[in-house]
């Protein structure tokens, strides 16, 4: 069974003319209670961030912290010491545990940046808060779903503390990629950009989609298409 989410319903959020961000989940001011999280996952933000602006140094605690750029580089702050750019083809990972303090702004002072910033709820609360970043070549992603984050690090994966295996794939027009999911097990496809089928359903950018019941997914690219997978208990 596939659940929708339109990338049309998402909320919202419009700061001082250098945010636009779109929220797949409950998110701040916008609530839906159909859309709480799903498992695991509690928030896909999908954030467009105007030259030399973003976000100044805030407070997170007990939460598994991606960052997935589509376009541009993010430079990265934290309280632990790290400083980095995070360019297209980077996944970066911050567990926030006992709490951290981060910023993250657009690293280009005359380019935009657009990335989806993912949350996962810890499998344990208060772990010691720490950073990870790797880069995941977009040309090893063609025309099939790579990890890059799971729970063991398994394959050169990111490390998340919690039960869900993260694909990415890019997929040309009529391209396909397939994924089983084992007895008891979820899943979650997020559409970072162009159109494609999710067993047989038509799916576009922004769009979601909760799956359960489906012992196979099969994704198929009606344009140029990049897609997230989240497998999760």
């Amino acid at each position: 069974m596939l659940t929708i989410r339109k990338g049309t319903d998402r909320g919202a959020t419009t700061f001082g003319g250098w945010l636009d961000s779109r929220h797949t989940f409950s998110f701040g001011e916008h609530i839906d209670p159909r859309f709480m999280g799903y498992r695991a996952l509690r928030v896909i933000n999908e954030d467009r961030v105007a030259p030399g602006k973003g976000f100044s140094t805030h407070p997170h605690r007990d939460m598994e912290i991606i960052s997935y750029v589509l376009q541009g580089a993010l430079r990265h702050e934290d309280s632990l010491g790290t400083g980095s750019i995070i360019n297209v083809g980077d996944v970066q990972r911050m567990s926030a545990g006992t709490g951290v303090l981060h910023s993250e702004r657009n690293a280009s002072e005359s380019e935009p940046a657009h990335f989806l910033q993912i949350w996962l709820l810890p499998e344990r609360t208060r772990i010691p808060p720490s950073y990870e970043q790797r880069t995941f070549p977009l040309s090893n992603r063609q025309g099939r779903l790579m990890l890059i984050a799971s729970r063991d690090s398994r394959d050169g994966s990111i490390q998340v503390h919690q039960d869900v295996d993260l694909y990415s794939a890019i997929l040309g027009r009529g391209e396909s990629a397939a994924h089983t999911l084992e007895d008891g097990r979820h899943a979650w496809v997020q559409v970072a950009r162009g159109d494609v089928r999710l067993n047989g359903t038509v799916l576009s950018a922004g769009d979601g989609a909760a799956v359960t019941d489906e012992p196979e997914l099969r994704l198929t690219a009606a344009t140029h298409t990049e897609v997230l997978l989240f497998d999760l208990a």
